[in-house]
């Protein structure tokens, strides 16, 4: 039992070394394209599927309550949320709109989408990317297993986790999320 303890302990630093090595400057880009749109008033705007709707929901309630630091609270939307009208949108319409239907109403030029997806196919992440596009919204996407159909889109940040296992993905997902929390803080409230 220890070994299958210890090996995914190291197999998640492994990942998070990766992470350094290969994505290091487009996390710097990311964290400076949101860091920008707060200064200027804007919003996030976050959504993803599964697990990564419950990280989406975790960023945006440490922008919109509070991180390490006491600050005032900042203008970030889990675009997961709402289970009632993301149920009733997708039984009639399909799910794979449901995000872009969400970025259409409540995203703003100079807004910021953040889209995480282990996989880069989610459909639904992706159409929100695109109708972000038509907006002027700015597009990050937290990604993995590759970059998959995510690759494809003009994309304003693309960080691809090097790793095949989901698990492994989301782990630094969440540790990426926490990086740009206190960088968020640290720039905005010195």
């Amino acid at each position: 039992m220890q070994e299958i303890i210890k090996q995914n302990i190291l197999e998640s630093i492994r990942a998070k070394e990766a992470v350094i090595n290969q994505n290091l400057d487009e996390l710097e880009k990311a964290a400076k394209i949101m860091i920008t749109a707060l200064k200027n008033g804007k919003k996030l705007l976050i959504c993803g599927n599964g697990g990564s709707a419950a990280d989406a929901q975790h960023f945006a309630g440490e922008l919109v309550m509070t991180y390490e630091k006491e600050r005032p609270g900042l203008p970030a939307i889990a675009l997961t949320t709402n289970s009632s009208k993301i149920t009733a949108w997708a039984n009639d319409f399909g799910y794979e709109t449901v995000f872009s239907r969400k970025v259409q109403a409540l995203g703003n030029e100079g807004d910021v989408l953040v889209g995480i997806t282990t996989s880069g196919n989610s459909a639904n992440v992706l159409r929100a990317f695109e109708e972000a596009g038509r907006k002027g919204i700015k597009t990050i996407c937290l990604n993995g297993k590759g970059g998959g159909k995510a690759n494809g889109l003009n994309l304003d940040a693309n960080i691809v986790i090097p790793s095949a296992r989901t698990s492994r993905i989301q782990e630094s997902h969440i540790t990426v999320i926490h990086a740009w929390c206190e960088l968020i803080d640290r720039t905005l409230f010195p």
